[in-house]
């Protein structure tokens, strides 16, 4: 006769008893050193909020058509953004045809909160993109239904900066991920053309790549052929983009195990059906961060296409300061060109971390 022995009544779990010396009030204040560091930050962090703030705003000068009402002060002249925001966004455009380059600005912006939902990512939204971008160009240069014609030398500001950056990072990243395929594939050649192609460009400084936009290429065209400087820009921005994109989309690809291929082709998927339906999304989905890393360093690198004569944000701003009736406010005009430029960065850092999240999810599921 065998005796049953009852199990016991299963016991509640308990936290962890928490340790009071993992606060911020003992981490700041914990022992002498602690408080005494703390006390001199929040002491410097206070002086210098107050001289900030009677230089940006107690002793700042907001308003003014003339550089003589920022000389009698030592604050901010703020009045000088007033004046010259309009140079600033968009160069030296002609004023009364201005609306063209702001309509261009809000298109972009539109249709990138448009594309920010994963649901709007079809093939429709990459033809509006397409269709978008050279009506956009139409749009600026004019020659046509009725728009008086405005050459790119004229172009500045931050069209020049939006337009450079979207297309040079929406042309990059399928030329990258072309050349991250051809790289890890079986045709040799196709390989060694991939190779070397990203590794030349890789090896290459974006500056060295300007020059040779701006001054090689025109040699080595026919006499009397030419191409237009944002042409050469965007050539040399997007070959530049899609040779670190394609690095890192390769990564992604070495992520993926190779199981997922064997079941796709034990499921009669082609090479191309599989590459498309199964291993890219993953190796994209895997290298979100630093395809982000690359969308915000090539956004700042539009700032160098003033080699090939082209006016962006920092060019503009920088015309706008050689104006001898202002007493040159350098630090408030870049702070109003970084602050751009911050807004931008940090909005698409902060999407890609929605978007890590979203797919995590997903994976977890």
């Amino acid at each position: 006769m065998s005796l049953s022995i009852p199990s016991p009544a299963p016991q509640p779990m308990l936290r962890p008893p928490r340790d009071r010396r993992d606060t911020v009030w003992h981490r700041l204040f914990g022992n002498l050193f602690s408080a005494v560091a703390t006390v001199a930050a929040l002491g410097l962090a206070l002086t210098a909020a107050g001289h900030l703030i009677n230089w940006a705003v107690i002793d700042a000068v907001w308003s003014g058509a003339a550089g003589d009402v920022c000389r009698k002060t030592d604050g901010a002249c703020w009045a000088f953004l007033a004046e010259k925001m309009r140079q600033i966004l968009f160069g030296i455009y002609p004023p009364g045809e201005q609306w063209r380059p702001t309509a261009v600005c809000l298109f972009i912006l539109a249709m990138t909160v448009y594309s920010l939902s994963p649901r709007h990512w079809r093939v429709r939204t990459a033809v509006a993109w397409v269709a978008g971008m050279a009506g956009c160009l139409l749009l600026m240069q004019g020659g046509a239904l009725g728009l008086a014609r405005v050459p790119t030398s004229s172009w500045g500001g931050l069209p020049v900066t939006l337009l450079l950056a979207v297309c040079s990072l929406g042309a990059g990243l399928p030329l990258g991920v072309l050349l991250a395929l051809g790289r890890r594939g079986s045709l040799p050649m196709a390989r060694i053309i991939c190779v070397g192609v990203i590794e030349l460009i890789r090896g290459l400084p974006l500056v060295s790549l300007l020059f040779m936009a701006s001054i090689v290429l025109p040699i080595m065209l026919p006499a009397g052929m030419t191409i237009d400087s944002l042409l050469r820009a965007g050539i040399a921005l997007t070959i530049f983009s899609a040779a670190y994109l394609a690095e890192v989309i390769r990564g992604g690809l070495q992520a993926i195990p190779a199981g997922q291929a064997e079941a796709s082709r034990a499921l009669g998927l082609s090479w191309w059906q599989m590459t498309r339906l199964v291993v890219l999304p993953q190796a994209l989905r895997k290298v979100i961060a630093p395809l982000t890393n690359t969308a915000i360093v090539m956004i700042k690198n539009t700032s160098l296409v003033l080699i090939v004569g082209l006016f962006d944000l920092l060019s503009s701003g920088r015309a706008a300061l050689t104006d001898p009736a202002w007493p040159t406010p350098y630090v408030e005009t870049y702070l109003f060109i970084a602050s751009i430029y911050f807004c931008i960065c940090f909005s698409l850092s902060r999407y890609s971390m929605w978007l890590e999240q979203r797919y995590k999810k997903g994976d977890l599921r």
